[in-house]
């Protein structure tokens, strides 16, 4: 007689915490931006190297896996890039690594993509970040779209080119006017320049060393995007390089960028265990499609999503970080939501418009923000990370305050 299949064994899932997250300070992409000379590999190596610095109690070897993203796999951002940054940085050997790519949101798709495997039992302990070198690597370098996209008409023509993504949810909504994402934008390096100012921004850097054939060898201590001082009257001056006497500037938008960020993910238990700081719970987490062309609408059904099936409603958010790849872009999530545009629970320190928006790398940044003011704000429960992400998606994460006071 055949012996019976075997049955699955009944898991279950586990508390997967965000224990701490750094950055490198974010530079301008370009020639005479502070990474001009310094490879994108180098600057995963540094964010790696800090997170295990800061918790000397994680012994090496348990971490159990590494994730970069990064949009453009190419050059110093290719070769698996999370199995070579980890070995760079002096990992153990049998630490094993890999690459992800959802262009905006690669890091956050790193650090869910970990976060599901630690919740399943697969690990224990995970890297997640992302490292984009806009300077190096321009994105859609060397890319080479199906001509069906535009012959089939699939997506519309706009629909690669971000800015012209801007400028049409602006046609779309109307009622989103160039004043207000300026006052938005102007805003937003208001907020920045406090929270450098208060040191809330800061502590999350790790200092990168740069070298310039030119000017010698130089330290990265702070982020070089910030226009501070931005005046609505100043934005409203500027050039609209995406249509002529369009609504999208160089100051309502997130400019091109070069920077690297990590996560250091774990099981609850095993924090415990290790003595690791947990900085945030995982709730949930849910990605989502839109048309191409107006794909900075698309953290809005991600968001209806994830809440939907955490069982929570947009009430129950107490904290907002919204990367502002474009004003616009948050201003549609805003007024989806009935939110308004200067509520004091979003992008409470500023947000991409200001510090820059290294594509696969912001998930992160957006993430440490949060941990953080979680960590001052115990009378908030619930904080999400959310982001719109190029080709017509949206993606949110939602998060828990372990300093909740339960009021």
């Amino acid at each position: 007689m055949a012996a019976p299949a075997p049955t699955s064994a009944a898991r279950a899932l586990r508390n997967v915490v965000f224990v701490d997250g750094v950055r490198t300070p974010f530079g301008k992409a370009g020639k005479k931006g502070i990474y001009a000379e310094t490879r994108a590999d180098d600057l995963v190596v540094k964010v790696i190297r800090e997170l295990l610095r800061r918790h000397p109690q994680l012994p090496p070897e348990r971490v159990d896996e590494v994730a970069i993203a990064a949009t453009t796999q190419i050059g110093d951002q290719g070769l698996t890039i999370g199995r070579t940054a980890a070995l760079l940085a002096g990992l153990p050997k049998s630490v094993p690594g890999f690459a992800i790519d959802r262009m905006c949101a690669g890091a956050m798709t790193a650090v869910t993509t970990t976060a599901s495997g630690i919740a399943f039992g697969a690990y224990d302990i995970a890297i997640a970040g992302g490292v984009e070198h806009m300077g190096r690597h321009p994105m859609g370098e060397g890319v080479d779209p199906n001509p069906r996209f535009l012959a089939d008409k699939l997506v519309d023509p706009s629909a690669l080119v971000m800015g012209q993504t801007a400028e049409n949810l602006h046609d779309r909504f109307p009622h989103l006017t160039k004043e207000r994402a300026d006052k938005f934008a102007a805003t937003s390096q208001e907020k920045y320049a406090e929270a450098v100012k208060t040191g809330k921004i800061g502590p999350e850097f790790v200092p990168v060393a740069t070298r310039s054939a030119e000017l010698g060898w130089g330290l990265a201590t702070e982020d070089e995007p910030p226009r501070p001082g931005t005046t609505v009257e100043a934005l409203a001056e500027l050039k609209t390089p995406f249509r002529p006497h369009g609504r999208v500037t160089a100051g309502n938008a997130a400019g091109l960028n070069d920077g690297a960020t990590g996560a250091l993910l774990a099981d609850e238990e095993t924090a415990r265990e290790l003595g690791l700081p947990i900085g945030m719970r995982l709730v949930g987490y849910a990605f989502a499609g839109v048309e191409p062309e107006v794909m900075g609408v698309g953290p809005v059904p991600a968001t209806e999503k994830a809440l939907k099936r955490a069982g929570l409603t947009i009430e129950d958010i107490g904290l907002f970080e919204i990367n502002e790849a474009f004003a616009v872009q948050v201003l549609a999530f805003l007024d989806h939501f009935g939110i308004a545009d200067d509520d004091p629970r979003v992008n409470k320190w500023g947000g991409a418009i200001a510090t820059g928006h290294p594509l696969a790398s912001s998930g992160v940044r957006l993430m440490t923000q949060l941990s953080r003011q979680f960590a001052e704000h115990p009378e908030v429960r619930y904080g999400i990370t959310t982001m719109c992400i190029g080709i017509g998606m949206g993606g949110t994460v939602i998060w828990e305050n372990p300093h909740w006071s339960g009021k």
